[in-house]
């Protein structure tokens, strides 16, 4: 019986190691900043020196038509932060 014991909490010792890595493999990646540098273009439109992280996003959606709001608009996220949300056309 004791050979039972010690399978299973090597089993759960393994799974939670696992629990941890997976953590901590994510866990940098979500608390992060874009530093966009000098001459960033996205759709024809100027990015250069701009910052975003998790109170100043950005969301951008490319069109291969002329999209119906064109351009950008800072708005609120409803957490505390600000989202720029822009309307381009590809080029």
């Amino acid at each position: 019986m004791k050979s039972l014991d010690a399978a299973i909490v090597g089993k759960v010792a393994a799974f939670a190691l696992a629990l941890v890595v997976l953590a901590g493999a994510l866990g940098p990646a979500t608390a992060g900043e874009v530093r966009f540098g000098k001459n960033v273009r996205v759709g024809g439109h100027d990015f250069s020196n701009q910052t975003f992280d998790s109170r100043h996003r950005a969301r951008i959606y490319l069109y291969n038509q002329k999209p119906r709001n064109e351009g950008c608009v800072w708005r609120k996220d409803g957490h505390g932060g600000r989202v720029k949300v822009c309307h381009l056309q590809r080029k």
